[in-house]
Formats: C-alpha cells, structure tokens, sequence
C-alpha cells in the first residue's frame, strides 16, 4: 500500500464514516523508548482552532491510553483497511496493561514521520498530532441532560485537541 504526504487542506474524507463506521487507533507514548499503548476510538472530531489544523479526541481516564495521553506530548490518529476489522475489536477491549493486545492484533506499530507516538505499517491514513489544549468534561456543563447516561461509572473524558503536523494516506485521502 502506497502512502502519500497529504496536507491538511488537502485532506480529503468523509469525516463521519471515519469516526462511526471505520474507527481510528489512538495511539501516544514514544515509538524509540517502546512505550506506547493504544486503542480502538470513535468519538473525535477535525478542524480549524486557533488557526491551526487539529484532531479532537477524548479518553477516559480509566483507560490505559489515558497514562500515555497524559504523560506525552504527541498522538497518532491510524484508519485501517476494512479487513482489520477484526483488529481494531481487539485493541479497543482488551487493556495493554494486561499483555500485547498489539501483538495480538496482529498489527506492526512503525515509527511516525514528525513525532515520537508511532502509527502502524498496515494503517491506510497516518495522522500525527501534538497537544495544544486539554480539559476534563464537566457534567455541570452537559446542555443536554441525556449525555451523562454515557457516564454510568461517572468516568469523564478528557479531550484533548492535537495540531496535527503530518498526514500521510492512500490517495483517496487527498482531494484531487
């Protein structure tokens, strides 16, 4: 699979399949020192914040990932062929602090282009983000009393906004 350097206002996707159907790897920590974990997402969001490209994402802080997201300044954000499927599953219910749910998977972590967080060899869309902003969710702050039943354990994402600094991906990532 041939990847391409796509730029931001290049990036060409739609962005709701990406989330709710395909689903990202989320993944923080330094490829070179072998610390990273990772997990399956589909809640985020893309856009322009303080002039800048960014990936919106959110982690629970009961997750694993959320030690790495906290101790490290980059992310990747991965999308996979549909035949990983099976992977992604994987790595988003299974814990990394319970073994090599990578591993497991099946998947390849490489080392990203621009950042220490690693994306994956068998990944179709690479995007690499470094931290701007992060602030934990507040329920006192829910417009919409319905979004707290996706709290029942009372475990608040926090978000985290990331420039992102670097897009590679399949050609049907880049408009034409």
């Amino acid at each position: 699979m041939e990847l391409v350097n796509i730029t931001p206002m290049n990036f060409n996707s739609n962005i709701f399949h990406l989330w709710d159907k395909k689903w990202f790897l989320l993944t923080s920590g330094d490829f070179e020192k072998n610390e990273f974990n990772t997990m399956t997402v589909a809640w985020g969001s893309f856009g322009i914040m303080w002039n800048k490209p960014f990936a919106q994402i959110v982690v629970r802080p009961t997750r694993h990932t959320y030690n790495f997201t906290e101790k490290y300044d980059t992310f990747t954000l991965t999308a996979f062929p549909e035949d990983y499927k099976t992977a992604l599953k994987i790595l988003g219910s299974k814990s990394g602090r319970d073994g090599d749910k990578i591993a497991e998977a099946g998947l390849t972590p490489v080392a990203s282009q621009l950042i220490a967080a690693p994306s994956f060899k068998e990944a179709e869309l690479h995007m690499e983000c470094k931290k701007i902003y992060h602030h934990k969710f507040e329920p006192s702050d829910f417009l919409d009393g319905s979004i707290d039943k996706n709290y029942p354990g009372k475990d608040y994402h926090k978000v985290y906004f990331g420039e992102i600094v670097n897009i590679m991906g399949i050609a049907a990532y880049a408009n034409k």
